[in-house]
């Protein structure tokens, strides 16, 4: 599955309260595991990017479009969510919604210099314990040491 999809307007999302899905953008560089964050707009702590469903859209493909969006990048996406985490969303209005993120691992191949959340967002690469200890969230921290070791056992097999 390649992330550069054209994909539909946000105005074609439809919210399902409490349901999000994201990417968990990796590559390996020298044998070594690395993952991307980014910022959130508010807060700017680190985090993945998510969204909510869109009408039409399988939940990868929404973690892909998040991914571009968000991130800007794309590349192949896992066939099924590694696993999920959760979160409370506060919005500006002062609403707080509770939220169940299914995260997709995103295997890297493009990174573009430009993206459309990129004046909003900063982004960088972590190795996996930088991003472990980056996040808040304690079981997106699981995914992420999870999918490092997956990572660190596929490039130096045994």
């Amino acid at each position: 599955m390649r992330a550069e999809l054209a994909f539909p307007r946000q105005s074609a999302v439809r919210k399902v309260i409490g349901i999000q899905y994201a990417a968990l953008p990796y590559r390996v560089v020298g044998g070594v595991p690395q993952i991307l964050l980014i910022t959130s707009r508010r807060t700017r702590r680190w985090i993945v990017p998510k969204g909510w469903p869109v009408d039409g859209l399988h939940p990868r493909d929404c973690a892909a479009m998040e991914a571009l969006e968000e991130a800007g990048v794309c590349g192949e996406l896992s066939e099924d969510s590694i696993g999920s985490f959760r979160y409370v969303k506060h919005s500006k209005k002062g609403i707080s919604v509770p939220c169940t993120v299914e995260v997709y691992a995103l295997r890297v191949t493009q990174q573009r210099r430009s993206w459309m959340e990129k004046n909003e967002r900063g982004r960088r690469w972590h190795t996996i314990d930088e991003a472990a200890s980056a996040v808040e969230e304690p079981m997106l921290r699981l995914l992420i040491l999870q999918l490092g070791d997956q990572l660190t056992e596929a490039s130096n097999p045994a």
